[in-house]
């Protein structure tokens, strides 16, 4: 039994290496992908509206704008451990 993480991060490092396990399994990456996509729409719509319940369009909307803005934080880090700018160009002096 894997033990409840203790920060965000360690949560997240677990949901990866899941997913690596699932790929290294034979799962495609997009097979993969999508089920954690689908999995987190599960979970946020349990959190939202419980077990039986279901979203409106706006909290749907809510969601999407929750999502892409995680998304955003993501990328954002990604070009900065990159040396790059928003715009994929690198830093001057990096």
């Amino acid at each position: 039994m894997m033990a409840a993480p203790a920060t965000q991060q360690e949560a997240i490092n677990q949901f990866i290496g899941l997913a690596n396990k699932m790929k290294d399994e034979g799962a495609s990456i997009e097979f993969v992908s999508t089920a954690l996509m689908r999995a987190c729409a599960l979970y946020a719509t349990y959190v939202v509206a419980g077990n039986q319940g279901a979203l409106r369009e706006g909290g749907v909307q809510k969601l999407s704008e929750i999502f892409a803005k995680e998304l955003n934080v993501v990328q954002a880090a990604k070009l900065t451990e990159a040396g790059l700018d928003r715009e994929g160009n690198p830093v001057s002096g990096a």
